[in-house]
């Protein structure tokens, strides 16, 4: 078998039975990182590589996604999923073609959303977002991959924060061959056991960007894997805004005394 197909199947056997977590790198040097310290999977974040390259989320192309993908999985020793947005397109068909551009860079998953980035329609209309998925779904059939789908149901990032209308979507992208099901936004552990239940056996991705929850609780609510999406990359910003201000604003240079030392961080990547 070839290291992508290894890594496809390590991702699936993941899924199957108790709880992971899935950080999100921005590049390839916090990709590294997340494998040293033991993360059995990655997933890259739009938000993140949009911000190392000074563009805003959800405005990079295409080709860079794809560069993006290829640069990640070809650097990590574990499985990759990619954050894929919307598939880089409206339509069934050229969001299939998309897919299947993206399922040759090496990543083991892959996942589609239902979100416009339009206010006044926040998402795509139920039929459309169901046949979204379906095509993905059949990209990766055709490739052969195995790359695992997730599907995305972004109502309550997106200003329409409706459980019921969630679970509605959710379960009929697993209906159309999602094999994962994510709803970013859920915060109540009442609303996560929910989507949980309601789509089951199907495994559920939960996002956690702050310190509302911890694995132990997540893994209890039959949850099997959480992300943080960008939280990673704005924890790291945090930390780089706040030295580079005081220095512009203040001369002063009492930010970089808590910086991380030198051979701490270098010594970590000459062994690599």
């Amino acid at each position: 078998m070839t290291a992508s197909t290894d890594r496809v199947d390590a991702f699936r056997t993941l899924h199957e039975r108790g709880c992971f977590v899935i950080p999100n790198p921005w590049d390839v040097g916090s990709a590294r990182y997340l494998e040293m310290i033991g993360f059995k999977a990655l997933a890259t974040t739009s938000s993140g590589f949009a911000w190392s390259i000074a563009k805003s989320d959800t405005t990079v192309t295409l080709d860079e996604a794809l560069d993006h993908l290829r640069a990640i999985a070809g650097s990590a020793g574990v499985p990759v999923n990619a954050d894929f947005e919307g598939g880089f397109a409206i339509e069934p068909a050229a969001v299939a073609e998309n897919v299947g551009r993206a399922v040759t860079t090496g990543i083991a998953g892959i996942s589609i959303e239902d979100s416009t980035g339009d206010k006044a329609s926040a998402l795509f209309a139920f039929d459309l977002a169901v046949e979204r998925v379906r095509a993905a779904r059949a990209a990766i059939d055709t490739s052969a991959t195995g790359v695992l789908l997730t599907g995305r149901s972004e109502g309550f990032i997106a200003g329409r924060p409706d459980l019921a209308e969630t679970i509605r979507r959710l379960t009929a992208y697993a209906d159309a061959g999602a094999d994962c099901l994510y709803a970013p936004g859920l915060r109540s552990m009442a609303d996560i056991s929910a989507v949980v239940a309601a789509v089951a056996p199907r495994p559920v991705n939960v996002l956690v960007g702050s310190d509302f929850t911890t694995v132990a609780a997540l893994a209890a609510a039959g949850v099997r894997r959480i992300s943080v999406g960008g939280a990673l990359a704005r924890a790291a910003w945090t930390g780089f805004m706040a030295a580079a201000t005081e220095i512009a604003e203040n001369g002063t240079f009492a930010g970089l005394a808590a910086a991380v030392p030198f051979s701490e961080i270098d010594g970590r990547f000459r062994r690599t």
